[in-house]
């Protein structure tokens, strides 16, 4: 139903037809990132595999293992530098269509592999896999879906990825591990609904081409107030960038990167991608069977325990998706990390209780202190930090920021992956867990002083709050909205 402004009013009970398009995009995109899980998940299981089948723990050497393991953070560097600019020059859609592309030929080449050349060459071709997840895949889901739903989608977007981590450790631990490559070939099908994407409106907007804007953004969008706010906003934002630009005011100089609009969320994302790989979830994920054979001692204990952390971890995860429909972000983000640094210490006290002998190692005591730790960084960091990222980036300065922490998260990725098995051998588990607990928690004392609020604010809301500029308050009609779109563009 329709009001005197053109506006719709929806009082149904179910979700309009634009919440189901914004689902639409996004599945392609949790699909996507759960597939990625399921490629990071595979060495997990393979290795050890291959390890039985020949014998030998000398068919897979711990160099070679750990380069399989991590690998594809090297290879996605060169991605890293090339796709912000490609983005900001041919947009979201074609980059992402081209990674299912690049999907569907790793699990091929996973499925017929013979050797592990062939396994490392798959690993490397994931490279430009992950480099469009932390640049595309984030963006698409920040600039293609409304305040409202958001944070929710970005959220289960990250609990996609450590669900495609669980199901190949239960394939693994269950079947061949090549079947992963055959189920991930299955889901390829899904992602190429991304060709019947429109463009990003926010990508169309930066290009001038208002008119193709509108329309994009109403197809997205309800037609109600605060959607014809919000495109009026991002119009007038980009048309007021372009002619700073014209005039020389925004092009690109060294007195541009000291202000407050780029500092300030490059710091706070610097932060919480430091806090993302030192809370050490996503080290546990990969190395979960090597960590719980330290601890028990025990093969089979190992398995069983990796399937429980895993599936608790999700649990986690997918309740704090729920949570952020209902708590800011904040409150729900430094409440899980401290929790999250306090099993962390708990962890490493236990562990080092056990080294010198004050108390017995309790196997079930030992998974349920794991238990508790993943599910308490689960509903934080491991599903927000992305969440974050996708928000407070400015538009002036995607690119440069998208190659910065682009390059810090794959960084950490690679360096703290291939490192894992040295590490664990000279600061054993106790060092590591204390050194985790310590990192974490001043990341999350100073994302306590400096984050800001984003829940259900647009885009231009939280970039506006970092340059204090004031929002439009008026919502203007539809009709007001084509005439002013008529006369910019």
């Amino acid at each position: 139903m329709k009001d005197s402004g053109n506006f719709e009013i929806s009082k149904k009970w179910y979700a309009s037809k634009s919440v189901w398009k914004q689902v639409f995009i996004s599945s392609a995109v949790w699909n996507f990132y759960f597939m990625t899980g399921m490629c990071v998940g595979a060495p997990t299981v393979f290795v050890p595999q291959i390890r039985r089948e020949a014998n030998s723990t000398d068919a897979v050497d711990e160099e070679t293992a750990s380069w399989l393991y991590s690998i594809f953070g090297v290879s996605s560097m060169p991605w890293i530098l090339l796709l912000p600019s490609a983005s900001r020059y041919i947009g979201l859609r074609i980059p992402f269509i081209t990674s299912c592309f690049v999907m569907l030929l790793v699990f091929l080449i996973l499925y017929f592999s013979t050797s592990i050349n062939q396994l490392i060459f798959a690993e490397i071709m994931e490279g430009y896999v992950h480099a469009c997840n932390i640049i595309i895949s984030i963006a698409v889901i920040s600039e293609y879906t409304s305040p409202k739903y958001r944070g929710m989608f970005l959220t289960i977007k990250s609990a996609s990825f450590f669900w495609g981590i669980w199901l190949s450790n239960i394939i693994g631990t269950f079947f061949h591990w090549k079947y992963i490559a055959v189920f991930g070939m299955l889901c390829c099908c899904q992602t190429f609904t991304s060709i019947l994407w429109p463009e990003s409106p926010h990508w169309l907007a930066s290009k001038g081409r208002f008119r193709d804007c509108k329309a994009s953004y109403r197809w997205l969008h309800d037609r109600t107030e605060e959607s014809e706010r919000e495109l009026r906003q991002l119009i007038e934002s980009h048309t007021d960038y372009s002619k700073s630009r014209a005039n020389g005011q925004g092009s690109y100089n060294f007195a541009q990167y000291t202000k407050r609009e780029f500092y300030k969320p490059l710091f706070l994302m610097m932060t919480s991608v430091t806090q993302y790989h030192f809370s050490g979830k996503f080290v546990c994920s990969v190395y979960i069977l090597d960590i719980l054979r330290k601890i028990t001692q025990s093969e089979s204990t190992a398995y069983t325990g990796m399937l429980i952390l895993d599936g608790v971890t999700l649990l986690g995860m997918y309740a704090g998706c729920v949570l952020t429909r209902f708590l800011s972000r904040r409150t729900m983000y430094l409440t899980s990390s401290m929790f999250g640094v306090l099993f962390l210490f708990l962890i490493s006290t236990y562990l080092y209780l056990v080294r010198f002998t004050l108390i017995d190692e309790n196997k079930y005591l030992s998974i349920l202190l794991l238990t508790c730790f993943s599910i308490s960084v689960g509903c934080g960091p491991m599903i927000m930090t992305t969440t974050i990222y996708g928000e407070i980036i400015p538009s002036k300065y995607k690119v440069t920021l998208h190659l910065a922490i682009g390059l810090l998260f794959h960084m950490y990725s690679t360096g703290l992956l291939k490192i894992a098995p040295w590490v664990f051998r000279s600061l054993g588990l106790h060092g590591i867990f204390l050194f985790y607990a310590i990192v974490t928690g001043m990341c999350t004392f100073l994302l306590y002083v400096y984050l800001p609020e984003t829940k259900d604010k647009t885009l231009q809301e939280i970039e506006e709050n970092f340059v204090g500029k004031d929002r439009l308050e008026t919502a203007p009609s539809c009709e007001e909205t084509d005439l002013f779109v008529a006369k910019r563009s």
